[in-house]
Order: C-alpha cells, then sequence, then structure tokens
C-alpha cells in the first residue's frame, strides 16, 4: 500500500513562515508584497504564476526558478530564526513511525510544495528520513496532475508498482481530495488545516479524522 502525504495543514503548521517568506520574496523581487495569496492546497507553481501574472510579468520557468530561489532562502531563515511558532501536528509522528514499520507500505509526500521547499520544511521539523520520494508543486501547475508522478517515483524508489486502488492521499484540503480521485485513490482527509471535518466529508472524502491521533481505517 502506498500512502502520500500533503505537507502544510496536514503534516506541520509552520506558524505563517510561508506566507511570509512569499510575500518578501515577492517585495525583493517586485518591489511590493503583491496580490493577496490562497495557499491552501495550491502548488508553488500556480501560486508563483498569478504572483507573476498580477505584475504583468510573463511567468517563464527561468523567472519561476529565480523567484523559487528567493523564497526558500527567506523560508529557511524564517523556519530557524523568524520566531514563528511552527509545529508538527498532533498524531503525525506517531503514524508515520507506525507505516515506517510495515514492510507492506511505502510512504511519500505529495504535496502543493517544491520539492525543494518540502526538504526545507521536512529537515527544519526532522521528519526528511520519512519521504524519501515525492510529488511536488513544481512538477505540474494543477495539483490534480501530481498523482502520477508520485506513483511512478514510488514504483522507481521501491521497485514496486503501485495501483491508485491500494493509493491513499493524505490532507487537509478540498483539493487534496479531487487529487486523490483524479487518479483513482482514496483521500484521508484531516481536519488539522482551514476546512472543517463537515466540509471535507461534503467533498467526498473516503475518511475523515479531525487529526491524526484518531483511529484510521485503511481499509
Amino acid at each position: 500500500m502506498l500512502f502520500l502525504f500533503d505537507i502544510d495543514g496536514t503534516l506541520v503548521d509552520t506558524g505563517g513562515a510561508g506566507m511570509a517568506s512569499l510575500k518578501e520574496a515577492t517585495c525583493e523581487i517586485f518591489g511590493h508584497e503583491g496580490p493577496d495569496l490562497d495557499l491552501a492546497g495550491s502548488t508553488d507553481l500556480g501560486i508563483v504564476a498569478n504572483i507573476h501574472l498580477h505584475f504583468a510579468v510573463q511567468p517563464t520557468r527561468e523567472r519561476f526558478d529565480a523567484y523559487i530561489n528567493v523564497y526558500l532562502a527567506r523560508l529557511n531563515w524564517n523556519l530557524r530564526h523568524g520566531g514563528f511558532n511552527g509545529r508538527i501536528y498532533p498524531g503525525v509522528s506517531e503514524l508515520l513511525s507506525e507505516l515506517a514499520a510495515r514492510p507492506d507500505v511505502a510512504v511519500g509526500l505529495l504535496t502543493g510544495n517544491t520539492a525543494g521547499g518540502a526538504a526545507v520544511k521536512m529537515r527544519h521539523f526532522g521528519l526528511s528520513e520519512h519521504f524519501p520520494f515525492g510529488a511536488y508543486g513544481c512538477d505540474h501547475a494543477d495539483r490534480n496532475r501530481l498523482g502520477p508522478f508520485a506513483l511512478e517515483r514510488a514504483a522507481s524508489h521501491t521497485g514496486r508498482t503501485f495501483l491508485p486502488a491500494n493509493t491513499w492521499i493524505i490532507g487537509d484540503t478540498p483539493k487534496d481530495i479531487a487529487c486523490a480521485h483524479a487518479i483513482g485513490a482514496r483521500c484521508l482527509a484531516v481536519a488539522t488545516g482551514s476546512f472543517s471535518a463537515s466540509e471535507l466529508k461534503a467533498h467526498g472524502a473516503d475518511q475523515v479524522v479531525e487529526s491524526l491521533e484518531q483511529e484510521i481505517q485503511w481499509t
């Protein structure tokens, strides 16, 4: 079985460091903090493209990479020294340890963060060892297109093929639910982000929990 985890709102809360870093990067590059941002379930590729379009600048890959380099430097500094009260959500460490003990299981990321952003956050919160592969917000702007990247990288890492029917995507937003169902996977939605359990149920999650401390039925 394959388990693919979202990061923000699911595994960790950066305490605002992520948003602050985006605003600081935008200020450095464009001289203004830019538009209001809706980060819930979004990909960094899509977010940065929209920022560029706000300033009437064509969002090329080269400009995306240059922006992300500034953002990652700010993110790394803010997580270490910025005074943001980040935390790992309750139940996360215990669940990851439980999954790591199962020989039939592979665990990776499926996140809107770039690979670099995911690495910075997982390293800061001491979770890197649990996530040797993943699909990221630099792979495609559309989150619904990330599932095939994750399945391919899981197979490459483990030497085993994982079917969507035997895959769980764990996230905290309706976009995580849609992403799972786009490839025929199941979604465990956790109400630790900005959406309530009832809202997540209404969007068709296969299972909803208030937090990852709760008992989960992987069936």
